[in-house]
C-alpha cells in the first residue's frame, strides 16, 4: 500500500514506525528537515520537505497514485485542507485526519465528501483521556484495553506476592474462580515473552495480560495481586488539552485538583471546571505539593506537554507519598527507564496509546480494533472472520487446527446470538443485537462473522495474522 503521512511529530513518527515494517511504501511530509532526516535514518521511507497543505508538495509526495493519506500535523486546518486537496485534485481514495479541536466533532457535516472530505478523523488527546479514565477505574492495572464495544477487556497487571494465583500454575485459576471465564493471553518475564499454557507458573513481578468479559475483569485481577481501595482523590499536573478534558470528565465522581503553570490557562480552567480546585503553580514545587497534601492523593497524574517535567513531578509525588502515579512520556527509552525502575507506576506514550484507533482503519482485511501493547512492541487485534470452510483458513475450524504463527494466540471470540434487546438512549429507543463472549479453548470452533481477539507478542506477526484471516477468491 502506498501511504502518505503528513507530519513528522510524535504521532506521525509512531504511525510511520508501525506501518513501514509491514512492507508499505511510506512517504512523510513535514516542514522540518531535521525531523525527516531522523526518521529516514531509522526507517526505510521517503521524505518530502514542504507545506502539507500545498498541492505541489502533495504531488511531489506521490498523491496522484497513493492509496491512503494520513494527515497528523499539529494544525487542524492544515490537516483538513490537505484532505480536501487530496480528494478534489488527486482523487486520493482514503483520507484520515487528526483533529485536536472538539469543534469539528460537534459539526460532523464539515467532514463529509462535499466539504473537507475526511473519511475518518481521530483526536489523540481524547483517546488518551479516555484511556486514563479506564486506568483510574482499575488503579492496579498497567493497561486497560476494550474490545467488542466494551464487552471484553484486556488488562495488563504486574503480579505481586500475596496474589492467590502467584506461584501457582495458570490452571489453578479455574479452581479459584469457577464462575469466571478468563484467558491469560501472554506473560512478560524480565522483558521476555512467554506464551502461557495451563502448566505455566506465574511469578512475582511478571507482567500478565488477562482477557475476560469486562464485568468479570476485577475477579481475575484479584488473583494476581491484592486490589487497592478505590480511587477518591486525584491531583492532575497540567491543564492542557488532556488535563482539562480529563478533569472535566471525572470531576463529578472524584475529588480533583489541577495544577497549571500558566496564568491565562489557569483562569480558563477555573471558569470551565465546576467542581475542580484549580491551582496556579509548578507541579515540581515540593512546597506546593506538601501544602496540597500530596500524601493523601490516591492518584497523581503528570499530564503536561513537557515529558521531563512529567517525570520529575510524578517521581516527586511518589516520593512524597502519593499512592499511585502516572506520567505522559513520549520517548520509549524514558518510558522503559522510569516504569521498570519503579520510580513511576504507569508511564504512557500518547502516540502509542492513540495509534491503535488509526491502525484499525489502515490494516488490510476486516479489523475492528487494534491496540498497541508494551509501548508498541506487541499488538492485540479484533479481527472479523468471513467466508466458509472452503474459502477461509479459520472459519469452521477448531482453534487447535488453525496454523497460527509462533507467538500468536487466539484469546476470545465475540459472537452475535441473534437475539435483540431494546436500549433507551437520549436520541430514542434503539434495537441492539446481543453478543456473547466466548473464551477460546483448543476445541472452540470459529464461525463466520465472529469477532476474534488475537494477541501477537511481536507486531512483526500482524501481517501474517491479516493474511491468515483473508478470504479466498472462491468466496466472491
Amino acid at each position: 500500500m502506498k501511504i502518505i503521512i503528513l507530519g513528522a511529530g510524535q504521532v506521525g513518527s509512531s504511525v510511520a514506525e508501525n506501518l513501514v515494517s509491514e512492507a508499505n511504501d511510506i512517504t512523510v511530509v513535514d516542514t522540518d528537515p531535521a525531523l525527516l532526516q531522523a526518521m529516514q535514518n531509522k526507517h526505510d521511507l521517503r521524505a518530502v520537505v514542504g507545506n502539507a497543505a500545498s498541492p505541489a508538495v502533495l504531488q511531489q509526495a506521490g498523491a496522484e497514485d497513493a492509496d491512503l493519506l494520513i494527515a497528523v500535523t499539529q494544525s487542524d486546518q492544515i490537516n483538513l485542507c490537505a484532505c480536501k486537496i487530496a480528494k478534489s485534485v488527486f482523487n486520493l481514495p482514503t483520507r484520515i485526519a487528526r483533529l485536536r479541536s472538539a469543534d469539528y466533532v460537534d459539526y460532523p457535516e464539515l467532514l463529509t465528501e462535499s466539504n473537507f472530505a475526511v473519511d475518518f478523523s481521530l483526536c489523540p488527546e481524547q483517546i488518551v483521556t479516555d484511556y486514563i479514565g479506564k486506568l483510574i477505574r482499575f488503579p492496579t492495572a498497567l493497561q486497560v484495553l476494550e474490545f467488542a464495544g466494551g464487552e471484553l477487556s484486556l488488562v495488563a497487571v504486574r503480579a505481586f506476592d500475596g496474589g492467590p494465583l502467584v506461584g501457582l500454575p495458570i490452571s489453578e485459576l479455574r479452581k479459584h474462580r469457577p464462575l469466571v471465564e478468563a484467558r491469560i493471553a501472554a506473560i512478560y518475564r524480565k522483558e521476555h515473552a512467554i506464551i502461557p499454557s495451563g502448566d505455566t507458573v506465574i511469578e512475582h513481578a511478571d507482567e500478565v495480560f488477562c482477557l475476560a468479559p469486562t464485568r468479570q475483569i476485577r475477579e481475575v485481577m484479584r488473583e494476581l495481586r491484592r486490589l487497592e481501595n478505590p480511587i477518591r482523590r486525584i491531583m492532575i499536573a497540567g491543564g492542557g488539552n488532556i488535563g482539562y478534558r480529563l478533569a472535566r470528565s471525572i470531576e463529578d465522581r472524584y475529588e480533583v485538583k489541577v495544577i497549571e503553570r500558566g496564568q491565562t490557562r489557569t483562569g480558563f480552567l477555573a471558569v470551565n471546571l465546576k467542581h475542580t480546585l484549580v491551582l496556579q503553580g509548578d507541579a515540581t514545587d515540593e512546597d506546593l505539593l506538601a501544602g496540597e497534601n500530596i500524601e493523601d492523593m490516591d492518584m497523581f497524574l503528570a499530564l503536561t506537554n513537557d515529558e521531563e517535567d512529567n517525570i520529575m513531578a510524578a517521581s516527586l509525588a511518589k516520593r512524597m507519598g502519593a499512592r499511585r502515579t502516572l506520567a505522559l512520556i513520549n520517548r520509549k527509552s524514558y518510558v522503559d527507564l522510569v516504569q521498570d525502575g519503579g520510580r513511576i507506576d504507569i508511564a504512557i506514550s500518547p502516540a502509542h496509546t492513540s495509534i491503535g484507533t488509526l491502525l484499525a482503519h489502515v490494516r488490510r482485511g476486516d479489523v475492528a480494533a487494534v491496540h498497541s501493547l508494551r509501548r508498541g512492541a506487541a499488538e492485540a487485534l479484533e479481527v472479523v472472520a468471513h467466508g466458509d470452510p472452503k474459502t477461509s483458513k479459520v472459519v469452521g475450524r477448531r482453534v487447535d487446527e488453525i496454523d497460527l504463527p509462533h507467538g500468536v494466540t487466539i484469546g476470545a471470540i465475540v459472537r452475535e446470538t441473534g437475539q435483540q434487546r431494546l436500549l433507551h438512549r437520549e436520541t430514542g429507543p434503539v434495537l441492539q443485537t446481543e453478543r456473547e463472549v466466548l473464551i477460546a479453548h483448543h476445541d472452540t470452533v470459529i464461525e463466520s462473522e465472529d469477532h476474534v481477539i488475537v494477541f501477537c507478542v511481536s507486531k512483526k506477526q500482524v501481517a501474517k495474522v491479516e493474511k491468515l484471516f483473508q478470504v479466498g477468491f472462491g468466496f466472491f
